[in-house]
């Protein structure tokens, strides 16, 4: 079920920057009607950062076989300044515009290295242009956050995480791609309802401070919500005093499940409630700690001893705090106009492009990941044990397969995530990953550079 379509309309068309429309503009005025191919890759792994989790595809199809313009967007588009001058004829285009093109990706939780596409786009220019801005906007945000997740996964040694992110995040629609990213990177499910509703994620909750402050006795507090919910009780046990929380649960037989802790020396108060429980004869009770975790955090919890059975991420992960965006980037790498082919490069300082459509192999032994070959996508693999990673997704505007449940996509994510090298996936100061270029790219990218140069040469 799609995040964003919950009453079965879509109003995406509009959702991107004006230069975008503008460009089309442009291009159906000046009859551009070649095919052109753009990628969508990262330049870069930000610090602390050993690998990306792809993520996002699956909505990205969604939106690319719903595109539309309705009545009201081409009329507002006729009628703003910018497109005073431009023929009648192309707001009757946009009228029946439909995205025809084909997608080529890793699948959803696949982990990723700088220059590796996330995304292949192959269409009419003017369509893949129109694109950029909504698929760089998602696959951004869902990949930030999976990577994120990926490594509080870690952090947590085996142990369950949840994301409690929403009422941090930066909208609710972003809640809801938090909820799905994170779970698909490894959570053991969200707080968030919705996220439950329209995707599946499994959910889970306790109840805030206030409902204990609403009572003269925080015993009374917890026995009013367990009558209500025997069974799935989580008590939130830190609003006054946590360890004294604990025991009076104990005395008084108060049914739980679990107890949360979010305030105070998470460590040292896991460890004392953990023997409360253990013994008073309620070593069932599992202890949840919150609070600004993240995996830093639960990493030095874990070492210190890990008394939690399960964790509560919210603001950290939801906004990947320490890495709030992802810098990806969608370039165009060919065009082809006929038999006529061009290969386009950027020679910028610090933004040079790679052209030609792509392919990565991965070189994988012992179900361990040992490198990565970026290629030409009519390359033969370099060699045995390279498996390629990206998959065609669709083709003529039409997804490939049917969309995968989000359960196995994670299920994939996990598996794909642990076959990388173990210095690649420290939390801290992660070590670099083998990333090569195949001869083929090399030479094209030697050429199409050359030729670039020689051109500007050409106009000194």
């Amino acid at each position: 079920m799609s995040v964003f379509d919950p009453a079965g309309a879509r109003r995406d068309a509009l959702r991107t920057d004006l230069y975008q429309v503008t460009m089309m503009a442009a291009m159906h005025a000046a009859g551009v009607d070649h095919e052109a191919t753009f990628e969508l890759t990262t330049r870069r792994l930000a610090p602390q950062r050993g690998y990306w989790v792809a993520c996002g595809l699956e909505l990205a199809l969604e939106y690319l076989e719903g595109l539309r313009f309705d009545p009201a967007q081409v009329a507002w588009l006729r009628a703003h300044p910018a497109f005073k001058a431009v023929p009648d004829d192309f707001f009757g285009m946009l009228e029946a515009f439909r995205f025809t093109g084909e997608v080529w990706a890793p699948p959803e939780g696949t982990p990723v290295f700088p220059q590796e596409p996330l995304l292949r786009v192959t269409a009419p220019a003017i369509q893949a242009q129109l694109v950029e801005t909504y698929l760089l906007s998602l696959v951004n945000f869902q990949t930030l956050v999976a990577s994120k997740a990926a490594r509080v996964r870690r952090a947590c040694r085996g142990k369950a995480f949840i994301d409690f992110g929403t009422r941090r995040a930066h909208g609710p629609e972003a809640g809801e791609l938090v909820a799905r990213a994170s779970y698909l990177a490894g959570a053991k499910g969200t707080s968030n309802v919705e996220a439950g509703l329209r995707l599946g994620v499994p959910v889970f909750g306790t109840f805030a401070h206030s409902w204990v402050m609403m009572w003269d006795e925080e015993d009374e507090a917890f026995r009013r919500y367990a009558q209500v919910f025997p069974e799935a009780t989580t008590l939130l046990i830190d609003t006054y005093d946590t360890v004294a929380a604990a025991r009076r649960i104990v005395a008084e037989g108060l049914p739980c499940r679990a107890v949360r802790i979010d305030s105070g020396d998470l460590g040292a108060l896991a460890r004392e409630v953990r023997r409360v429980f253990d013994e008073g004869g309620r070593g069932e009770v599992q202890v949840v700690l919150s609070g600004d975790l993240n995996e830093e955090r639960i990493d030095a919890l874990e070492r210190a001893g890990g008394a939690a059975d399960v964790y509560g991420v919210g603001t950290e992960l939801a906004v990947s705090k320490d890495c709030p965006s992802l810098g990806g980037v969608y370039k165009v790498v060919e065009t082809r106009h006929g038999d006529v082919v061009r290969h386009p490069v950027k020679l910028s300082a610090d933004k040079q492009t790679w052209p030609g459509k792509k392919q990565v192999w991965r070189r994988v032994e012992g179900g361990a990941a040992r490198g990565d070959v970026i290629g030409l996508a009519g390359e033969a693999a370099p060699g045995p044990g390279h498996e390629p990673l990206l998959e065609q997704a669709m083709l003529d505007g039409r997804r490939t397969r049917p969309a995968p449940a989000l359960a196995d996509l994670r299920d994939r994510c996990l598996a794909r995530v642990d076959q990388l090298p173990p210095e690649v996936l420290r939390i801290d100061d992660p070590g670099p990953y083998p990333v090569t270029m195949s001869p083929g790219l090399l030479a094209l990218a030697e050429e199409a550079r050359a030729a670039v140069r020689a051109r500007l040469e050409v106009r000194r």
